[in-house]
């Protein structure tokens, strides 16, 4: 008589323990969910950048200044700040996979918005939406990533991997939505509404898929007191913290630069009107953060800092040159080099500021890092939009780039000393 081996030890073997008040899952289970949670984020992130390349036909409908484009802006910069102040941190408490959620569900009434609401005024409440979104995604989104990775592997040594791949899903997501809504809005008829439709299906799947990804954080014993998320850098790292912020500000300072104003300098400049290439050019810059990212992964940090350092740096100088002298392929080409300098220094400021402190803190001291970033993404922008109305483009877009690349150096070369 022929005997069988019972399959529910090996599965019961394969199984990861589970956080408090939540069930246990396989380690398959894990890896689906860190996928799953990877596809959200990537589709939040597309759809934060769709409206970029359509700001121009916005402008042209509705015939309003520059400066109301960076209103418009500026409120996905206050939203996104908002919910990371109020609530990015509360993933360490309520969980992760409730607030991904909860970010996607705000990203689709955001999507709704755009194609019921399309006055300015409805563009600045959908901005805003999309900005609450995103900022309770961020951190959450980076933490969960980590902790499900290691959860499926079994090995804490593929946090690094999947922080490599939470940077490149953040900034390349970015850069996808820009260039899709390019695209659509080009080639295929209603482009004030086929990009939206495209994304609210998008994100009902990523809504759908992420139900299905693990828990991983314990529920509280006892109610955790609510409080705002706190600026304060962990005990004795207030140095690598803050250095960390003020570096990741000035990678976001770029790519706000290339989400909001840029596509405008184009048209009004050198006369590029085409909606594709608006996308293409954010896309491209948003792009090489990305993929710079994924092939100088194995560089250590202090390397990626420096290197990051002299993209950005020599990305910026060539943009202005061809700024000053109207050669649109050096703009766009330097924005591009210092797309890869921003994914660098970026992903390293992220990465630096998450060591800092234990899981049971990290999505706090996340969201603290990300909520200095995105002040970086929305502040300088309101700042040009505002200069607009009194100086001349150019010497906008000189005071920028010459602010920006101080603020890089300063910040980066002090996180270069702290990096390991």
């Amino acid at each position: 008589m022929s005997s069988t081996t019972a399959p529910a030890p090996a599965a019961a073997a394969d199984r990861v323990p589970a956080p408090r008040g939540h069930r246990a899952h396989t380690r398959r289970r894990h890896g689906f969910g860190f996928w799953a949670v990877a596809f959200a984020f990537l589709a939040v992130m597309a759809f934060a950048t769709v409206p970029a390349p359509l700001y121009v036909i916005y402008q042209a409908r509705d015939g309003f200044p520059t400066f109301t484009t960076t209103v418009v802006f500026a409120a996905y910069g206050v939203g996104v700040v908002a919910s990371l102040f109020l609530a990015g941190h509360l993933s360490d408490v309520h969980g992760r996979r409730p607030l991904v959620l909860v970010s996607v569900a705000l990203e689709l009434v955001a999507a709704v918005l755009f194609l019921l609401w399309d006055d300015v005024t409805g563009l600045v409440v959908a901005r805003l939406v999309t900005g609450l979104g995103v900022g309770l995604l961020t951190a959450t989104a980076t933490a969960h990533l980590g902790e499900l990775r290691v959860r499926a592997t079994g090995s804490d040594a593929s946090a690094k991997g999947a922080s490599v791949a939470a940077g490149a899903v953040n900034l390349g997501g970015l850069s996808l939505g820009a260039l899709v809504g390019g695209a659509l809005a080009e080639f295929v008829g209603q482009p004030l509404v086929v990009p939206y439709v495209v994304f609210v299906v998008a994100l009902v799947v990523a809504f759908v898929v992420v139900l299905a990804a693990p828990e991983t954080v314990d529920r509280p014993e006892q109610p955790v007191p609510y409080r705002p998320q706190r600026m304060q850098a962990p005990a004795g790292q207030a140095g690598a913290f803050w250095a960390a912020g003020t570096a990741a500000f000035a990678a976001l300072a770029v790519q706000g630069l290339f989400t909001s104003v840029a596509p405008t300098f184009l048209a009004t400049t050198f006369h590029v009107t085409d909606r594709l290439a608006a996308g293409a050019t954010t896309f491209g810059v948003f792009a090489a953060s990305a993929v710079s990212q994924i092939v100088f992964a194995r560089l250590a940090q202090r390397r990626q800092v420096q290197l990051g350092l002299v993209l950005l740096v020599v990305g910026l100088a060539v943009l202005a040159v061809a700024a000053v002298v109207l050669q649109v392929g050096g703009f766009i080409g330097g924005g591009v080099v210092a797309g890869a300098g921003v994914g660098l220094l970026f992903r390293a400021s992220i990465a630096r500021a998450g060591s800092l402190v234990g899981p049971e803190q990290r999505g706090g001291v996340l969201a603290a890092t990300f909520l200095i970033a995105y002040a970086g993404l929305t502040v300088p922008v309101v700042a040009v939009g505002a200069a607009l109305l009194v100086v001349p483009t150019l010497p906008v877009l000189l005071g920028y780039v010459v602010f920006v690349v101080v603020l890089a150096l300063v910040a980066g070369v002090r996180l270069a000393a702290n990096a390991e």
